[in-house]
């Protein structure tokens, strides 16, 4: 609650409206651990500098090739909007180009500075290793996380949104990175539609639940968690992935972050966007009405990929192809 107010406070230029709660809390803050201060005073502003990586995997098949580069792409376009991020978007991506990106930002970055990397695709878990499947060899989760200790920004976030997300997380964890994985556990291997409604969550308005002016990563995990559950009632579907996030280093990643179970407070605190000129585009009438047959389009293209089996090969492909077909128009239009 503290964490909350003070990142409210931080975003008002009046500091009369935030004098009551700061006189009420003094003490609190007096006896709050010098860690959480610390943590505190880096969330009341953004970093010097964001460093955006966004890499988008193998499809395998033409709705997921095209859908995946898709939102690598959308992501791509609304944080070059941000005055302070640094962006590169690899689609379809091989390990080289993947080591070679996170090398450069390892020369270029300082401890002052974040980084945010968003996995996008096919992702593979043996029971032992994760893997994020590229064209050539794969990327492991221990390779990234090698890639990742050398980078100095000292608040990092991994988003990863592939199947079998959740199995990267043992790998991944580690003190100031904050992970959030599109399936609890490895097992949940199925394709995965968290990744659309991440994409949501950076465009639209409603993702800042505080209304400061930032989507933190905690916001943009809650509204992509919450939409993901949604489409999945919708579809009368049991859900095949549940989305976690774990910030302290140590713990499980778990679905619910709250005070209770230690989870959240490092995800609250990590701004990941301010809400600027992409999400007044959203608010466009005509934009709007484009985004919204956009995520129709890819509902019904969930929907027939569920109904594959009953449905000729050929039946399915034409109404696939007609699909995508539109799709591929509507985005077209939205880049416009």
């Amino acid at each position: 609650m503290i964490v909350a107010q003070a990142l409210a406070c931080s975003g008002e230029l009046q500091l009369a409206k935030c004098r009551p709660w700061a006189e009420a809390h003094g003490g609190t803050l007096k006896r709050a651990p010098r860690a959480l201060l610390l943590l505190l005073l880096t969330a009341l502003s953004l970093p010097a500098a964001t460093y955006y990586i966004t890499i988008s995997g193998l499809g395998g098949e033409p709705d997921y090739e095209q859908r995946f580069g898709m939102w690598a792409k959308d992501i791509d376009k609304i944080l070059k909007s941000s005055p302070d991020a640094r962006v590169e978007t690899l689609v379809n991506a091989t390990r080289e180009q993947v080591r070679g990106t996170l090398a450069q930002v390892a020369k270029e970055a300082s401890p002052q500075d974040a980084l945010v990397v968003m996995l996008i695709g096919h992702g593979s878990y043996d029971g032992y290793e994760y893997k994020i499947n590229l064209p050539g060899p794969d990327l492991t989760a221990s390779e990234l996380a090698a890639l990742l200790d050398r980078i100095p920004a000292a608040r990092q976030l991994v988003v990863n949104m592939t199947s079998s997300s959740g199995g990267s997380i043992e790998f991944l964890r580690k003190p100031n990175r904050v992970l959030i994985a599109a399936t609890k556990t490895g097992t949940e291997k199925n394709a995965t539609v968290f990744a659309r409604y991440w994409v949501e969550a950076l465009r639209d308005p409603a993702a800042d639940a505080d209304k400061n002016g930032v989507v933190s990563a905690l916001e943009a995990f809650r509204y992509a968690d919450k939409k993901t559950a949604g489409f999945y009632e919708e579809q009368k579907r049991l859900a095949t992935e549940h989305a976690v996030l774990e910030d302290t280093g140590k713990g499980e990643p778990v679905r619910a972050p709250s005070p209770e179970n230690g989870e959240g407070l490092q995800a609250a605190a990590f701004p990941l966007l301010r809400i600027g000129t992409a999400a007044a585009a959203a608010m466009n009438p005509a934009t709007a009405q484009l985004l919204a047959k956009k995520e129709q389009l890819e509902e019904q293209i969930d929907t027939l990929k569920y109904q594959k089996a009953s449905l000729a090969p050929e039946e399915y492909k034409k109404q696939l192809g007609a699909l995508l077909l539109d799709l591929a128009r509507t985005q077209e239009e939205l880049d416009k």
